[in-house]
C-alpha cells in the first residue's frame, strides 16, 4: 500500500531556513557573488543590490513561495536573515495569497 497522502497537494509553509537557503542562492545568481562569499547578517545593498535585481529578485520569490511580494520588502527587512524571517512568519500568519506592508 503506498504511503500517498490525499493532502500531498497542499504546500506546507517553507521554514525561515528553507527561504534563507533560496535567497542565498537566488540573490548570488542575480548579483554575481558566490554564495559562500554572502554574508546573512550583511545589508543586501553592500553587495550592490540595485532597485532593478531588486525586482528580479521578488519576482522569483513570489514564484518559489507563492504569493505576491513587494521589493520594498528587500528594503524593510536588508539582510538575508530578516526577510528569510519575515517572510515565513507571512507564510504562516496569513491565509491571504497577496501580502502587503
Amino acid at each position: 500500500m503506498s504511503e500517498y497522502n490525499s493532502n500531498a497537494n497542499v504546500q506546507q509553509p517553507y521554514t525561515a531556513a528553507d527561504i534563507q537557503k533560496w535567497l542565498i542562492a537566488n540573490i548570488s545568481s542575480v548579483l554575481g557573488v558566490e554564495p559562500d562569499k554572502i554574508d546573512i547578517r550583511e545589508p543586501l545593498e553592500s553587495y550592490g543590490l540595485d532597485s532593478a535585481q531588486a525586482m528580479i529578485i521578488a519576482s522569483k520569490a513570489e514564484k518559489f513561495l507563492g504569493f505576491k511580494l513587494s521589493a520594498i520588502y528587500l528594503w524593510y527587512y536588508p539582510n538575508i536573515e530578516e526577510l528569510a524571517q519575515r517572510l515565513a512568519e507571512e507564510l504562516e500568519d496569513s491565509p491571504s495569497d497577496i501580502f502587503q506592508i
